[in-house]
């Protein structure tokens, strides 16, 4: 007997998929042949036989004999009759769900489902994407990041530790001392195309016990990012005014670029 919950999946009564699939493999029989070579009760077959016939998948010939109609149009019919009946499903969703409650902020708890969303976010992103993060989250983040730098999008790169270049738009953190000091916490947030954020901190050796804010609301969002943003002014300050060093051309540039980026 077949089971996949095919009413629910198809349309279809587990013995009627039964009915199809064992007439296939052996056709055209009666009624008492299709319930022996199939399995189902004589007391439901044709029953069974009837659904099957009305629906057009089944053709009786003459002497009570029954045909299934070729697997192709089988499946193709299911499909056309699934597909607008989703279809029909849609409009209708459509119809009665409410705006979207994009002033609400959720909560994402774990290490795995925040990793998921970013990568979700990233993939998504089309325009622009700032990111501060530590090493262990670039580990799973970066590829997916340079991927999307190289189908446009700009990605504006600030490690909390010392990492190798590899954006165009990338700075290290002048960390302040209470996040030096502060080893068992990773500040954490993206914000994609000034419409969505997440953000927050993971807690070392908790990662799946820690929480992570996500919302579309537009001044959280628009307030991540501008903070996001300053942090290049904070490089910029703290490399000329606490290291005593000239910015070089790169950087000039890149204050220029992000001097502008409102």
């Amino acid at each position: 007997m077949v089971k996949l919950n095919t009413q629910l999946k198809l349309g279809l009564s587990d013995y009627a998929l039964t009915a199809y699939i064992s007439l296939t493999s052996n056709h055209p029989v009666n009624g008492s042949q299709l319930s022996r070579q199939s399995g189902i009760p004589r007391a439901r077959i044709y029953d069974v036989l009837e659904t099957l016939i009305a629906k057009g998948f089944v053709i009786e010939s003459s002497k009570s004999m029954y045909t299934p109609i070729p697997s192709e149009e089988f499946i193709g019919r299911l499909r056309q009759d699934f597909e607008a009946v989703l279809s029909s499903l849609e409009k209708k969703i459509k119809k009665a769900r409410q705006k979207p409650e994009i002033d609400v902020i959720w909560t994402i708890k774990g290490y795995s489902a925040a990793m998921g969303k970013a990568k979700e976010m990233i993939n998504n992103a089309k325009i622009e994407i700032y990111i501060r993060l530590s090493p262990k989250e670039g580990h799973y983040l970066d590829s997916k990041l340079l991927a999307a730098e190289l189908r446009g999008v700009q990605v504006k790169y600030i490690a909390m530790a010392p990492i190798p270049q590899k954006f165009k738009f990338q700075i290290i953190h002048p960390c302040p001392e209470p996040c030096e000091q502060d080893s068992t916490t990773r500040f954490f947030d993206i914000v994609v195309d000034k419409e969505e954020i997440l953000c927050g901190m993971f807690i070392e050796g908790d990662d799946e016990g820690s929480v992570i804010n996500w919302g579309q609301n537009k001044r959280f969002v628009l307030s991540g990012r501008d903070s996001l943003r300053h942090d290049f002014f904070h490089y910029f300050l703290h490399k000329i005014q606490n290291e005593k060093k000239i910015l070089t051309r790169k950087e000039n540039l890149l204050y220029e670029f992000i001097q502008k980026d409102i």
